[in-house]
């Protein structure tokens, strides 16, 4: 059933997997690096699903393509913040690591997706 879900939805639920985990994250005394690195892992984690959302009602393939790369480029971004996170000793591994794992599904469907688009073309 996971796998039958749409990149859209899938990347709707990250969206708010991260957005929850940013509420945690900021619910502790954290000095002013860590809030930027939170704020940074929040923009990127939830702008993947906005440009799958936007994908949606692209005006041409290369429109859609362009979308599927803005959040192909978001996900590893957002990968990178949770990675420094980790490693600063900000979150520990263990409570990032199913959603690092969902990243990854992410970013191989965009991959095969983008890579399928542009066969087309």
């Amino acid at each position: 059933m996971e796998n039958e879900i749409s990149i859209q939805k899938r990347t709707e639920l990250f969206a708010i997997r991260v957005v929850k985990a940013y509420v945690e994250l900021n619910k502790k005394q954290f000095d002013d690096a860590s809030k930027v690195l939170s704020k940074q892992f929040l923009r990127a984690g939830t702008s993947i699903g906005a440009n799958c959302a936007e994908a949606e009602f692209a005006q041409s393939n290369k429109d859609f393509i362009s979308k599927y790369s803005i959040a192909l480029k978001e996900s590893s971004e957002c990968r990178y913040w949770i990675k420094i996170l980790i490693n600063s000793g900000v979150v520990s591994e263990n409570k990032f690591t199913q959603m690092l794992s969902e990243l990854n599904r992410i970013i191989k469907i965009l991959i095969s997706s983008i890579n399928k688009l542009k066969q087309k073309e």
